[in-house]
Protein backbone atom coordinates (compact mmCIF):
# COMPACT_ATOMS: atom_id res chain seq x y z
CA UNK A 1 0.00 0.00 0.00
CA UNK A 2 1.29 3.15 -1.22
CA UNK A 3 1.95 6.45 1.00
CA UNK A 4 -1.02 8.51 0.13
CA UNK A 5 -3.22 5.11 0.33
CA UNK A 6 -2.01 4.94 4.27
CA UNK A 7 -2.95 8.73 4.79
CA UNK A 8 -6.25 8.37 3.61
CA UNK A 9 -6.55 5.45 5.62
CA UNK A 10 -5.22 7.09 9.07
CA UNK A 11 -7.43 10.30 8.54
CA UNK A 12 -10.71 7.87 7.95
CA UNK A 13 -9.81 6.14 11.70
CA UNK A 14 -9.01 9.01 13.47
CA UNK A 15 -12.44 11.00 12.55
CA UNK A 16 -14.20 7.98 12.69
CA UNK A 17 -13.06 7.21 16.12
CA UNK A 18 -13.48 10.66 17.49
CA UNK A 19 -16.45 11.08 16.09
CA UNK A 20 -17.76 7.78 18.10
CA UNK A 21 -15.91 9.18 21.49
CA UNK A 22 -17.82 12.13 20.79
CA UNK A 23 -21.01 10.54 20.43
CA UNK A 24 -20.97 8.72 23.87
CA UNK A 25 -19.53 11.45 25.67
CA UNK A 26 -21.70 14.33 24.88
CA UNK A 27 -24.37 16.10 27.54
CA UNK A 28 -27.67 14.51 27.51
CA UNK A 29 -30.56 16.78 28.23
CA UNK A 30 -33.80 16.79 28.46
CA UNK A 31 -37.05 18.70 28.81
CA UNK A 32 -38.11 18.04 33.04
CA UNK A 33 -41.99 17.64 33.99
CA UNK A 34 -43.96 16.29 36.99
CA UNK A 35 -47.69 16.13 37.04
CA UNK A 36 -49.15 18.34 39.70
CA UNK A 37 -53.29 18.70 40.04
CA UNK A 38 -52.84 22.38 39.20
CA UNK A 39 -52.08 21.36 35.87
CA UNK A 40 -54.26 18.67 34.37
CA UNK A 41 -53.88 19.59 30.66
CA UNK A 42 -51.11 20.67 27.91
CA UNK A 43 -52.51 23.64 26.97
CA UNK A 44 -52.26 24.93 30.94
CA UNK A 45 -49.24 23.22 31.64
CA UNK A 46 -47.43 26.02 34.23
CA UNK A 47 -45.50 23.79 36.53
CA UNK A 48 -42.54 22.94 33.86
CA UNK A 49 -39.05 22.40 36.10
CA UNK A 50 -37.43 23.25 33.20
CA UNK A 51 -34.66 21.13 31.44
CA UNK A 52 -32.79 18.38 33.68
CA UNK A 53 -29.04 17.42 32.77
CA UNK A 54 -28.91 13.54 33.04
CA UNK A 55 -25.88 11.83 34.54
CA UNK A 56 -24.99 7.86 34.93
CA UNK A 57 -21.97 5.52 34.49
CA UNK A 58 -20.22 6.90 31.74
CA UNK A 59 -20.46 3.73 29.36
CA UNK A 60 -24.14 3.89 29.59
CA UNK A 61 -26.16 5.61 27.27
CA UNK A 62 -28.92 8.35 28.01
CA UNK A 63 -32.16 9.14 27.18
CA UNK A 64 -34.89 11.09 27.33
CA UNK A 65 -38.65 10.03 28.37
CA UNK A 66 -41.92 11.50 28.45
CA UNK A 67 -45.45 9.56 30.19
CA UNK A 68 -49.35 10.98 29.36
CA UNK A 69 -52.79 10.25 29.34
CA UNK A 70 -55.39 10.73 26.69
CA UNK A 71 -58.81 10.90 28.39
CA UNK A 72 -61.19 11.41 25.60
CA UNK A 73 -58.85 13.41 23.53
CA UNK A 74 -57.77 15.69 26.98
CA UNK A 75 -53.91 14.33 26.60
CA UNK A 76 -52.54 15.11 30.54
CA UNK A 77 -48.75 14.87 30.80
CA UNK A 78 -47.66 12.76 33.54
CA UNK A 79 -43.94 13.22 33.83
CA UNK A 80 -41.15 14.06 31.23
CA UNK A 81 -37.29 13.25 32.33
CA UNK A 82 -33.80 11.78 32.18
CA UNK A 83 -34.09 7.90 31.55
CA UNK A 84 -31.53 5.05 32.20
CA UNK A 85 -29.98 3.10 29.59
CA UNK A 86 -32.65 0.89 27.71
CA UNK A 87 -32.36 -1.03 24.57
CA UNK A 88 -35.54 -0.22 23.43
CA UNK A 89 -34.58 3.47 23.25
CA UNK A 90 -31.61 3.10 21.28
CA UNK A 91 -31.54 4.59 18.05
CA UNK A 92 -34.90 6.57 18.49
CA UNK A 93 -34.71 10.18 17.48
CA UNK A 94 -38.43 11.08 18.15
CA UNK A 95 -40.54 9.83 21.04
CA UNK A 96 -43.11 7.72 19.54
CA UNK A 97 -45.44 5.20 21.61
CA UNK A 98 -46.20 2.63 19.41
CA UNK A 99 -48.21 0.41 21.51
CA UNK A 100 -52.54 -0.43 21.28
CA UNK A 101 -54.45 2.05 23.37
CA UNK A 102 -52.37 1.46 26.86
CA UNK A 103 -53.84 3.15 29.93
CA UNK A 104 -50.28 5.10 30.30
CA UNK A 105 -48.83 6.19 27.21
CA UNK A 106 -44.70 6.04 27.38
CA UNK A 107 -42.08 6.73 24.91
CA UNK A 108 -38.34 7.34 24.95
CA UNK A 109 -35.67 8.57 22.41
CA UNK A 110 -32.22 9.94 22.16
CA UNK A 111 -31.11 13.48 21.80
CA UNK A 112 -31.11 16.47 23.55
CA UNK A 113 -34.68 17.67 24.35
CA UNK A 114 -36.09 14.81 21.95
CA UNK A 115 -39.14 14.50 24.86
CA UNK A 116 -39.56 18.08 24.13
CA UNK A 117 -42.22 16.89 21.41
CA UNK A 118 -44.47 12.97 21.68
CA UNK A 119 -46.47 11.15 19.46
CA UNK A 120 -48.85 8.47 19.87
CA UNK A 121 -48.28 6.51 16.45
CA UNK A 122 -50.02 2.77 16.74
CA UNK A 123 -48.55 -0.12 14.70
CA UNK A 124 -52.13 -0.21 13.05
CA UNK A 125 -51.14 3.19 11.28
CA UNK A 126 -55.23 4.08 11.96
CA UNK A 127 -54.79 6.65 14.72
CA UNK A 128 -53.40 9.82 13.99
CA UNK A 129 -51.05 11.09 15.41
CA UNK A 130 -51.24 13.69 18.35
CA UNK A 131 -50.51 17.56 17.86
CA UNK A 132 -46.91 17.99 19.48
CA UNK A 133 -46.85 19.92 22.95
CA UNK A 134 -45.83 23.33 22.94
CA UNK A 135 -43.43 23.55 25.60
CA UNK A 136 -41.28 27.38 24.05
CA UNK A 137 -37.84 25.57 23.97
CA UNK A 138 -35.66 25.03 20.77
CA UNK A 139 -34.74 21.61 19.71
CA UNK A 140 -30.81 21.23 19.20
CA UNK A 141 -29.80 18.86 16.23
CA UNK A 142 -29.23 14.88 17.56
CA UNK A 143 -26.12 13.39 18.05
CA UNK A 144 -26.19 11.29 14.25
CA UNK A 145 -26.75 14.84 12.78
CA UNK A 146 -23.57 16.07 14.23
CA UNK A 147 -21.85 13.50 13.40
CA UNK A 148 -22.27 13.33 9.92
CA UNK A 149 -21.49 17.38 9.61
CA UNK A 150 -18.13 16.66 11.11
CA UNK A 151 -17.77 13.64 9.33
CA UNK A 152 -18.61 13.94 5.78
CA UNK A 153 -16.58 16.79 4.45
CA UNK A 154 -13.13 14.80 5.57
CA UNK A 155 -14.26 11.36 4.27
CA UNK A 156 -14.65 13.40 0.85
CA UNK A 157 -11.54 14.58 0.81
CA UNK A 158 -9.99 11.29 1.92
CA UNK A 159 -12.36 9.69 -1.09
CA UNK A 160 -10.40 12.46 -3.43
CA UNK A 161 -7.15 11.94 -2.24
CA UNK A 162 -7.74 8.14 -2.49
CA UNK A 163 -8.93 8.28 -6.53
CA UNK A 164 -6.38 10.64 -7.33
CA UNK A 165 -4.01 8.01 -6.38
CA UNK A 166 -6.24 5.63 -8.25
CA UNK A 167 -5.64 8.10 -11.24
CA UNK A 168 -1.85 8.89 -10.52
CA UNK A 169 -1.02 5.12 -10.91
CA UNK A 170 -3.58 3.53 -13.78
CA UNK A 171 -4.55 6.37 -15.81
CA UNK A 172 -2.83 8.17 -18.52
CA UNK A 173 0.14 9.10 -16.68
CA UNK A 174 3.73 9.70 -18.65
CA UNK A 175 6.34 7.99 -16.32
CA UNK A 176 10.34 9.02 -17.11
CA UNK A 177 11.34 5.58 -18.92
CA UNK A 178 13.49 3.17 -16.84
CA UNK A 179 15.67 0.75 -18.39
CA UNK A 180 14.92 -3.05 -16.77
CA UNK A 181 18.03 -4.24 -14.64
CA UNK A 182 17.30 -8.19 -14.19
CA UNK A 183 19.25 -10.35 -11.91
CA UNK A 184 18.48 -13.47 -14.12
CA UNK A 185 19.90 -12.34 -17.42
CA UNK A 186 22.19 -9.33 -16.46
CA UNK A 187 21.42 -5.71 -17.58
CA UNK A 188 18.57 -5.38 -20.39
CA UNK A 189 20.20 -3.84 -23.83
CA UNK A 190 18.70 0.03 -24.53
CA UNK A 191 14.98 -0.34 -26.13
CA UNK A 192 15.76 -0.28 -29.73
CA UNK A 193 12.97 2.19 -30.41
CA UNK A 194 12.02 3.93 -26.96
CA UNK A 195 15.74 5.13 -25.68
CA UNK A 196 14.24 8.42 -23.18
CA UNK A 197 11.46 8.99 -25.29
CA UNK A 198 7.88 10.13 -23.09
CA UNK A 199 5.44 7.50 -23.26
CA UNK A 200 1.27 7.93 -22.31
CA UNK A 201 -0.57 5.51 -21.17
CA UNK A 202 -4.49 6.04 -22.90
CA UNK A 203 -7.04 3.44 -22.78
CA UNK A 204 -6.81 0.20 -21.47
CA UNK A 205 -7.76 -2.82 -24.34
CA UNK A 206 -7.68 -6.20 -23.18
CA UNK A 207 -7.11 -8.27 -19.62
CA UNK A 208 -5.14 -11.29 -19.53
CA UNK A 209 -3.40 -14.47 -17.52
CA UNK A 210 -0.59 -12.84 -16.89
CA UNK A 211 -1.66 -8.92 -17.49
CA UNK A 212 -3.35 -6.29 -19.46
CA UNK A 213 -2.79 -4.84 -22.40
CA UNK A 214 -2.82 -0.50 -23.26
CA UNK A 215 -3.20 1.48 -25.96
CA UNK A 216 -0.33 4.23 -25.89
CA UNK A 217 1.01 7.30 -26.93
CA UNK A 218 4.97 7.03 -28.27
CA UNK A 219 5.95 11.06 -29.53
CA UNK A 220 3.35 10.94 -32.41
CA UNK A 221 2.47 7.23 -32.89
CA UNK A 222 0.42 4.64 -31.14
CA UNK A 223 1.65 1.78 -29.59
CA UNK A 224 0.61 -1.20 -27.18
CA UNK A 225 1.84 -1.82 -23.89
CA UNK A 226 1.71 -5.36 -22.41
CA UNK A 227 2.11 -4.66 -18.46
CA UNK A 228 3.07 -7.21 -16.31
CA UNK A 229 3.09 -7.55 -12.71
CA UNK A 230 6.19 -8.14 -10.92
CA UNK A 231 4.86 -11.89 -9.65
CA UNK A 232 4.55 -12.61 -13.29
CA UNK A 233 8.56 -11.82 -14.20
CA UNK A 234 9.07 -15.59 -15.22
CA UNK A 235 6.49 -14.63 -18.17
CA UNK A 236 7.64 -11.23 -18.98
CA UNK A 237 11.41 -12.55 -19.25
CA UNK A 238 10.51 -15.38 -21.54
CA UNK A 239 8.65 -13.14 -23.58
CA UNK A 240 11.29 -10.45 -23.57
CA UNK A 241 14.29 -12.97 -24.77
CA UNK A 242 12.15 -14.42 -27.58
CA UNK A 243 11.81 -11.00 -28.89
CA UNK A 244 15.18 -10.33 -28.58
CA UNK A 245 16.30 -13.33 -30.53
CA UNK A 246 17.67 -12.74 -34.10
CA UNK A 247 15.57 -13.32 -36.62
CA UNK A 248 12.34 -12.50 -35.21
CA UNK A 249 12.02 -9.27 -37.09
CA UNK A 250 9.08 -11.17 -39.66
CA UNK A 251 5.80 -9.45 -41.46
CA UNK A 252 3.70 -11.98 -39.64
CA UNK A 253 5.10 -11.37 -36.12
CA UNK A 254 4.26 -9.03 -33.91
CA UNK A 255 7.26 -6.45 -33.84
CA UNK A 256 8.86 -5.62 -30.69
CA UNK A 257 10.10 -2.54 -29.67
CA UNK A 258 10.62 -2.28 -26.27
CA UNK A 259 11.35 -3.47 -22.66
CA UNK A 260 10.82 -1.33 -19.81
CA UNK A 261 10.86 -1.02 -15.49
CA UNK A 262 8.20 1.10 -14.02
CA UNK A 263 7.16 2.23 -10.85
CA UNK A 264 8.81 1.76 -7.23
CA UNK A 265 10.54 -1.94 -5.74
CA UNK A 266 7.24 -2.39 -3.70
CA UNK A 267 4.94 -1.82 -7.06
CA UNK A 268 7.38 -2.72 -10.04
CA UNK A 269 5.58 -3.31 -13.96
CA UNK A 270 7.37 -4.72 -16.58
CA UNK A 271 6.70 -3.16 -19.66
CA UNK A 272 6.23 -4.75 -22.80
CA UNK A 273 5.91 -2.03 -25.87
CA UNK A 274 4.95 -3.53 -29.23
CA UNK A 275 3.25 -2.12 -32.84
CA UNK A 276 -0.54 -1.26 -31.94
CA UNK A 277 -2.73 -2.80 -34.67
CA UNK A 278 -6.42 -1.05 -33.87
CA UNK A 279 -8.37 -4.01 -35.14
CA UNK A 280 -7.00 -6.03 -32.51
CA UNK A 281 -7.07 -9.59 -32.13
CA UNK A 282 -8.75 -12.39 -34.84
CA UNK A 283 -11.24 -13.08 -32.02
CA UNK A 284 -12.85 -9.66 -31.66
CA UNK A 285 -13.12 -9.43 -35.47
CA UNK A 286 -14.89 -12.35 -36.02
CA UNK A 287 -17.28 -11.70 -33.28
CA UNK A 288 -18.35 -8.46 -35.00
CA UNK A 289 -17.72 -9.56 -38.50
CA UNK A 290 -18.50 -12.44 -41.46
CA UNK A 291 -15.51 -12.90 -43.94
CA UNK A 292 -15.59 -13.19 -47.41
CA UNK A 293 -13.52 -15.90 -49.64
CA UNK A 294 -11.02 -13.44 -50.46
CA UNK A 295 -10.37 -12.27 -47.07
CA UNK A 296 -10.64 -15.59 -45.65
CA UNK A 297 -7.65 -16.53 -47.40
CA UNK A 298 -5.64 -13.74 -47.03
CA UNK A 299 -5.67 -14.15 -42.79
CA UNK A 300 -5.16 -18.10 -43.24
CA UNK A 301 -2.29 -17.71 -45.64
CA UNK A 302 -0.34 -14.81 -43.44
CA UNK A 303 -1.15 -16.48 -40.23
CA UNK A 304 0.17 -20.12 -41.19
CA UNK A 305 3.31 -17.89 -42.84
CA UNK A 306 4.31 -16.44 -39.77
CA UNK A 307 3.97 -19.86 -38.27
CA UNK A 308 6.24 -21.59 -40.86
CA UNK A 309 8.63 -18.70 -39.60
CA UNK A 310 8.25 -19.28 -36.40
CA UNK A 311 8.41 -22.92 -36.67
CA UNK A 312 11.40 -22.66 -38.97
CA UNK A 313 15.12 -23.58 -37.55
CA UNK A 314 17.53 -20.88 -39.96
CA UNK A 315 21.10 -21.92 -39.01
CA UNK A 316 23.31 -19.06 -37.64
CA UNK A 317 20.26 -16.92 -37.87
CA UNK A 318 17.46 -18.42 -36.01
CA UNK A 319 16.27 -21.65 -33.87
CA UNK A 320 13.08 -23.59 -34.13
CA UNK A 321 10.44 -21.38 -31.84
CA UNK A 322 7.34 -23.58 -30.34
CA UNK A 323 4.46 -20.79 -29.38
CA UNK A 324 2.57 -23.08 -26.62
CA UNK A 325 -0.49 -20.94 -26.82
CA UNK A 326 -1.64 -20.48 -30.56
CA UNK A 327 -5.03 -18.94 -30.34
CA UNK A 328 -7.55 -16.48 -32.00
CA UNK A 329 -6.64 -14.20 -28.93
CA UNK A 330 -3.30 -14.61 -30.32
CA UNK A 331 -3.62 -13.19 -33.60
CA UNK A 332 -3.64 -9.75 -34.43
CA UNK A 333 -4.77 -8.52 -37.83
CA UNK A 334 -3.74 -5.13 -39.28
CA UNK A 335 -5.30 -3.04 -41.54
CA UNK A 336 -5.11 -4.96 -44.66
CA UNK A 337 -6.58 -8.15 -42.84
CA UNK A 338 -2.81 -9.78 -43.11
CA UNK A 339 -2.30 -11.11 -39.37
CA UNK A 340 0.76 -11.29 -37.23
CA UNK A 341 1.38 -13.37 -34.28
CA UNK A 342 1.48 -12.51 -30.92
CA UNK A 343 2.10 -13.34 -26.84
CA UNK A 344 5.04 -15.64 -26.92
CA UNK A 345 5.11 -15.77 -23.03
CA UNK A 346 4.80 -19.17 -22.92
CA UNK A 347 6.98 -20.19 -26.17
CA UNK A 348 9.83 -22.68 -26.29
CA UNK A 349 13.13 -22.04 -28.47
CA UNK A 350 15.40 -25.03 -29.78
CA UNK A 351 18.75 -24.46 -29.96
CA UNK A 352 21.22 -26.93 -31.19
CA UNK A 353 23.16 -28.37 -28.27
CA UNK A 354 20.92 -26.45 -25.52
CA UNK A 355 18.00 -27.36 -23.34
CA UNK A 356 15.13 -25.78 -24.56
CA UNK A 357 13.88 -24.45 -20.55
CA UNK A 358 11.62 -25.88 -17.62
CA UNK A 359 9.02 -27.22 -20.58
CA UNK A 360 5.83 -27.91 -18.54
CA UNK A 361 3.64 -30.21 -20.51
CA UNK A 362 0.11 -28.95 -19.55
CA UNK A 363 0.10 -25.14 -20.61
CA UNK A 364 -1.47 -23.14 -22.79
CA UNK A 365 -5.57 -22.48 -22.98
CA UNK A 366 -7.08 -25.05 -22.30
CA UNK A 367 -10.16 -25.88 -25.25
CA UNK A 368 -6.65 -25.37 -27.58
CA UNK A 369 -4.94 -28.18 -26.00
CA UNK A 370 -3.83 -31.34 -28.17
CA UNK A 371 -4.84 -34.55 -27.28
CA UNK A 372 -1.46 -35.36 -25.85
CA UNK A 373 -1.06 -32.48 -23.72
CA UNK A 374 -4.60 -33.00 -22.18
CA UNK A 375 -3.32 -36.61 -21.49
CA UNK A 376 -0.12 -35.33 -20.10
CA UNK A 377 1.58 -37.51 -22.60
CA UNK A 378 4.15 -35.28 -24.50
CA UNK A 379 7.64 -36.61 -26.48
CA UNK A 380 9.28 -33.89 -25.06
CA UNK A 381 11.27 -33.36 -28.57
CA UNK A 382 10.74 -30.20 -30.84
CA UNK A 383 8.67 -31.49 -33.65
CA UNK A 384 6.14 -32.75 -30.99
CA UNK A 385 5.95 -28.86 -29.93
CA UNK A 386 5.54 -27.89 -33.23
CA UNK A 387 2.80 -30.37 -33.94
CA UNK A 388 0.65 -29.18 -31.11
CA UNK A 389 0.76 -25.68 -32.46
CA UNK A 390 -0.60 -27.58 -35.56
CA UNK A 391 -3.71 -28.99 -34.06
CA UNK A 392 -4.41 -25.24 -32.23
CA UNK A 393 -4.15 -24.27 -36.04
CA UNK A 394 -6.96 -26.57 -37.12
CA UNK A 395 -8.96 -24.93 -34.65
CA UNK A 396 -8.57 -21.30 -35.65
CA UNK A 397 -9.43 -22.23 -39.02
CA UNK A 398 -12.65 -23.60 -38.04
CA UNK A 399 -13.13 -20.51 -36.55
CA UNK A 400 -12.65 -18.96 -39.84
CA UNK A 401 -14.81 -21.18 -42.03
CA UNK A 402 -17.41 -20.42 -39.23
CA UNK A 403 -17.77 -16.98 -40.04
CA UNK A 404 -16.83 -17.07 -44.18
CA UNK A 405 -20.31 -16.22 -46.02
CA UNK A 406 -18.87 -18.23 -48.92
CA UNK A 407 -21.00 -20.93 -48.41
CA UNK A 408 -24.86 -21.32 -49.30
CA UNK A 409 -25.79 -21.76 -46.24
CA UNK A 410 -26.81 -19.31 -43.48
CA UNK A 411 -23.36 -18.01 -41.44
CA UNK A 412 -24.15 -18.94 -37.93
CA UNK A 413 -23.13 -16.65 -34.89
CA UNK A 414 -19.35 -16.57 -33.54
CA UNK A 415 -18.31 -19.73 -31.17
CA UNK A 416 -15.16 -20.50 -29.54
CA UNK A 417 -14.01 -24.06 -30.77
CA UNK A 418 -15.88 -26.92 -28.33
CA UNK A 419 -18.08 -23.98 -27.00
CA UNK A 420 -21.01 -26.18 -28.22
CA UNK A 421 -19.63 -29.69 -26.71
CA UNK A 422 -17.94 -28.27 -23.80
CA UNK A 423 -19.40 -24.42 -22.75
CA UNK A 424 -17.71 -21.50 -22.08
CA UNK A 425 -15.32 -22.20 -19.47
CA UNK A 426 -14.71 -25.83 -19.75
CA UNK A 427 -12.63 -27.37 -17.32
CA UNK A 428 -9.42 -29.87 -17.78
CA UNK A 429 -11.49 -32.88 -17.37
CA UNK A 430 -14.05 -31.46 -19.52
CA UNK A 431 -11.74 -31.44 -22.10
CA UNK A 432 -10.45 -34.32 -22.03
CA UNK A 433 -13.54 -36.02 -22.07
CA UNK A 434 -14.63 -34.26 -24.87
CA UNK A 435 -11.32 -34.58 -26.82
CA UNK A 436 -9.41 -37.34 -26.10
CA UNK A 437 -12.32 -39.96 -24.80
CA UNK A 438 -14.93 -39.24 -27.41
CA UNK A 439 -12.12 -37.98 -29.78
CA UNK A 440 -14.82 -35.28 -31.15
CA UNK A 441 -13.89 -31.80 -32.99
CA UNK A 442 -16.41 -28.56 -33.56
CA UNK A 443 -18.96 -29.53 -36.12
CA UNK A 444 -18.04 -28.99 -40.10
CA UNK A 445 -21.16 -27.99 -41.55
CA UNK A 446 -22.47 -29.90 -44.39
CA UNK A 447 -22.62 -27.05 -46.71
CA UNK A 448 -18.99 -26.74 -46.16
CA UNK A 449 -18.25 -29.54 -48.18
CA UNK A 450 -21.27 -30.15 -50.34
CA UNK A 451 -19.62 -27.08 -52.12
CA UNK A 452 -17.05 -29.76 -53.69
CA UNK A 453 -18.91 -30.62 -55.96
CA UNK A 454 -19.77 -26.42 -57.29
CA UNK A 455 -17.93 -25.22 -60.58
CA UNK A 456 -17.54 -22.25 -58.02
CA UNK A 457 -13.96 -22.02 -56.74
CA UNK A 458 -15.02 -20.41 -53.21
CA UNK A 459 -16.95 -24.00 -52.84
CA UNK A 460 -14.21 -26.02 -53.94
CA UNK A 461 -11.64 -23.40 -52.04
CA UNK A 462 -14.06 -24.37 -48.66
CA UNK A 463 -13.93 -28.21 -49.29
CA UNK A 464 -10.14 -28.43 -49.54
CA UNK A 465 -10.17 -25.93 -46.20
CA UNK A 466 -12.08 -28.47 -44.52
CA UNK A 467 -9.83 -31.33 -45.41
CA UNK A 468 -7.07 -29.36 -44.12
CA UNK A 469 -8.15 -28.32 -40.61
CA UNK A 470 -9.34 -32.01 -40.06
CA UNK A 471 -5.62 -33.05 -40.97
CA UNK A 472 -4.16 -30.78 -38.50
CA UNK A 473 -6.34 -31.72 -35.45
CA UNK A 474 -6.04 -35.19 -36.54
CA UNK A 475 -5.73 -37.21 -33.37
CA UNK A 476 -2.24 -38.91 -34.44
CA UNK A 477 0.05 -36.33 -33.84
CA UNK A 478 2.66 -37.54 -36.55
CA UNK A 479 0.01 -37.40 -39.19
CA UNK A 480 -0.61 -33.89 -38.56
CA UNK A 481 0.04 -31.31 -41.18
CA UNK A 482 3.00 -28.41 -41.16
CA UNK A 483 2.62 -25.35 -41.05
CA UNK A 484 4.43 -24.53 -44.46
CA UNK A 485 2.23 -27.17 -45.73
CA UNK A 486 -1.38 -25.08 -44.60
CA UNK A 487 0.57 -22.20 -46.71
CA UNK A 488 0.80 -23.87 -49.48
CA UNK A 489 -2.81 -25.07 -49.28
CA UNK A 490 -3.99 -21.91 -48.80
CA UNK A 491 -1.77 -20.48 -51.67
CA UNK A 492 -3.73 -23.44 -53.98
CA UNK A 493 -6.85 -22.59 -53.01
CA UNK A 494 -6.39 -18.77 -53.72
CA UNK A 495 -4.69 -19.67 -57.18
CA UNK A 496 -7.69 -21.93 -58.31
CA UNK A 497 -9.80 -19.47 -57.80
CA UNK A 498 -7.97 -16.52 -59.84
CA UNK A 499 -7.62 -19.71 -62.34
CA UNK A 500 -11.01 -20.51 -62.06
CA UNK A 501 -12.35 -17.15 -62.45
CA UNK A 502 -10.47 -16.27 -65.79
CA UNK A 503 -11.73 -19.32 -67.41
CA UNK A 504 -14.93 -18.02 -66.71
CA UNK A 505 -14.24 -14.54 -68.16
CA UNK A 506 -12.49 -16.47 -71.25
CA UNK A 507 -15.32 -18.80 -72.03
CA UNK A 508 -18.37 -15.66 -71.80
CA UNK A 509 -15.85 -13.83 -73.91
CA UNK A 510 -15.95 -16.73 -76.69
CA UNK A 511 -19.75 -16.75 -76.49
CA UNK A 512 -20.35 -13.03 -77.44
CA UNK A 513 -17.58 -12.57 -79.69
CA UNK A 514 -19.06 -15.63 -82.41
CA UNK A 515 -20.21 -14.79 -85.85
CA UNK A 516 -23.34 -15.87 -86.72
CA UNK A 517 -24.62 -16.44 -89.91
CA UNK A 518 -27.73 -14.12 -90.71
CA UNK A 519 -31.06 -14.89 -90.43
CA UNK A 520 -33.00 -16.01 -93.63
CA UNK A 521 -36.19 -13.93 -95.20
CA UNK A 522 -39.34 -15.40 -95.34
CA UNK A 523 -40.28 -13.29 -98.05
Amino acid sequence: MGSATRLAFSVLLITCSSGAILGHTQTQTCVLYSYSSSSSSVEGRGNISGVEICSGQKDKRQHCFATWRNTSGQVTVVKQGCWLDDPSCYDRWECVERKESPDVFFCCCEGSLCNQKFFYLPNSNHTPPLPPTNIPLTLRPPVVTALMYSLLPIMAVAIIVLLSFWMYRHHKLAYPPVLVPTQETGPLPPSPVLGQKPLQLLELKARGRFGCVWKAQLLSEHVAVKIFPAQERQSWQNEFEIFSLSGMRHENLLQFLGAEKRGSELETELWLVTAYHHKGSLTDHLKANVLSWSELCRIAQSMSRGLAYLHEDIPAYKPAIAHRDFKSKNVLLKSDLTACIADFGLALRFEAGKSPGDAHGQVGTRRYMAPEVLEGAINFQRDSFLRIDMYAVGLVLWELASRCKAADGPVDEYLLPFEEEAGQHPSLEDMQEVVVYKKLRPTIRECWQKHAVSSLPPRQGLALLCETMEECWDHEAEARLSAGCVEERVVQMQQSSVTAHEEIVMVVTMVTNVDYPPKESSL
